[in-house]
């Protein structure tokens, strides 16, 4: 690692740290953001993240004019990307929503994907993914967390999703430039790919220029 990837790295850190510092002091009410003209929003957090994790983007597009929902249910998106997708498919039967697009960051947007693919009845529109690791993360290899393993390159579960490719159409990839947590990039084929002038995992959630960015792909949606 370069002095200078160390530096990015601590930074970014830095800023989750922060990020998780902010969740204390957070509405607990998601009921807060579920009101809106537009289009329904429902977001997807990462790995060992919650909803209040995303809150700084949730509140950009709620102000933005879209319902947004989010997935109490996901705890902190440790289970598995089949266990996350049947809930999330769950949720949007439960609570007859359609038209929906996804907003994910990170795993959630593999978890996105798996419920795209399985969406028997349409409910889901499109999906905007930041950050999210398509190949896998190299990353997930050098930590023994078992929530992590599902995340490796060859993994069984990475490799199926990425040969389900009939969802990759309806999908935005947002990303950083450089990003310590998937270093193998987000590009996805057939997806429209935009890469940012961004440094960080947890960054791209909360630079103004992510967030005009995913506000200019829901308006697009």
């Amino acid at each position: 690692m370069t002095g200078r990837s160390a530096f990015l790295w601590a930074k970014d850190y830095a800023l989750s740290a922060l990020m998780w510092a902010a969740t204390i002091a957070a509405p607990t009410d998601p009921e807060l953001f579920a009101s809106g003209s537009l289009a329904p929003v429902v977001v997807v957090p990462g790995s060992g993240e919650n909803w209040r994790f995303l809150r700084p983007l949730i509140t950009r597009v709620h102000e933005a004019g879209h319902p947004v929902r989010v997935l109490p249910e996901l705890r902190y998106t440790r289970g598995s990307i089949e266990g996350g997708a049947a809930l999330l498919l769950d949720h949007l039967e439960r609570s007859d929503l359609t038209a929906v697009t996804l907003l994910a960051h990170s795993k959630g947007g593999l978890i996105g994907k798996l419920a795209m693919a399985r969406d028997g009845d349409r409910r889901i529109d499109r999906m905007v993914a930041l950050a999210t690791p398509w190949i896998g993360s190299s990353r997930a290899e050098l930590l023994p967390l078992r929530h992590l393993r599902g995340l490796r390159p060859g993994a069984p579960l990475i490799e199926s999703l990425a040969l389900q490719t009939a969802p990759n159409a309806r999908i935005t990839s947002i990303y950083a430039s450089w990003d310590e947590h998937v270093p193998l990039g987000s590009e996805l084929d057939g997806a429209t790919n935009i890469v940012l002038p961004i440094e960080g995992h947890a960054r791209i959630t909360t630079h103004p220029t992510a967030i005009a960015a995913v506000l200019e792909a829901l308006r697009a949606a």
